[in-house]
């Protein structure tokens, strides 16, 4: 996952390929419960840093955005990846510091001939805010 992120000095908290098996997609086939779609999710969060040395700076939990993707598969169907992304950016802005945030949603079981299917998401904490 690229980092799309530029500007002052900051830390990049990364969760990669986390694997969860969720009720996700519009097509007939993506909506058997007994059946569900294996989603790779990675998240980068973008804060500030503010000393000057990153482990002087607060650490940022990437457990809580872990273990709300890992709450995906208990929470029924769901239609849209987009969906899923915005359940997983809130929990990226528990964290006061974060700035920013990056995900990237893939479903790599859903055709034969790519290795997934997905979308790639940038959001703010000044444009995610204002749309609350």
């Amino acid at each position: 996952m690229k980092d799309l992120f530029s500007g002052d000095d900051h830390i990049v908290v990364a969760l990669d390929d986390v694997c969860v098996n969720v009720s996700c997609g519009l097509h007939p086939w993506e909506r058997h419960p007994e059946r569900p779609t294996r989603l790779m999710i990675s998240v980068r969060l973008y804060a500030p840093l503010s000393t000057p040395r990153a482990a002087d700076a607060p650490i940022i939990d990437y457990d809580v955005v872990r273990e709300r993707i890992r709450a995906l598969e208990s929470e029924g169907h769901i239609d849209l990846v987009e969906s899923v992304a915005d359940r997983i950016v809130e929990s990226c802005f528990t964290d006061e510091r974060v700035v920013a945030c990056a995900l990237s949603i893939r479903k790599p079981d859903i055709y034969n001939e790519t290795r997934g299917a997905g979308i790639d998401l940038f959001r703010t904490r000044t444009r995610w805010s204002a749309g609350q």
